[in-house]
């Protein structure tokens, strides 16, 4: 038996269709708890969208779980402790234990490019044992053949 599963999150521009949350009470529009939906055991992720001018409307901090932030779209603004930082596509942040984070979209303004667009970002969260700079429990299989070296072109 082989362990995976597969599951379809939907294209960016239909991320905001999607309600959900951890808690029904703070579920919203824009955000889709994919840890949910499959079996993960050690990280977990969230696709979500806010609409320009749209803000998360909370701080929050973890004690065990870091949070990385891949940003695919629009323009927003996160606040880490004291700081304020921009995002927009291919923004990446790492978020520590202990620091208080919270997000918005920015407004819409035909001066800042991306405004205009939801914000949208995957949110991977991941605690337990500290990940090796180099895996040092894969392994290499280089005589197997792959898997599509006969399959037909999809072009």
């Amino acid at each position: 038996m082989t362990d995976y599963e597969v599951t379809d999150i939907g294209a960016l521009d239909a991320w905001r269709d999607h309600h959900g949350g951890f808690d029904p009470a703070r579920a919203r529009d824009g955000r889709r708890v994919v840890d949910h939906e499959l079996t993960m055991d050690y990280i977990g992720m969230t696709a979500n969208a806010l609409e320009p001018g749209e803000e998360a409307g909370y701080w929050h901090a973890h004690s065990r779980v870091e949070e990385l932030y891949v940003f695919l779209g629009g323009h927003g603004q996160m606040g880490l402790d004291d700081d304020v930082v921009d995002v927009r596509a291919g923004s990446v942040v790492r978020v520590g234990t202990g620091v208080w984070r919270t997000w918005r979209a920015i407004p819409a303004s035909s001066d800042v490019p991306g405004s205009t667009e939801q914000l949208r970002w995957l949110c991977i969260r991941a605690g337990g044992e500290r990940l090796p700079a180099l895996p040092d429990d894969s392994q290499r299989a280089p005589e197997r053949p792959m898997p599509w070296s006969d399959a037909p072109s999809a072009s």
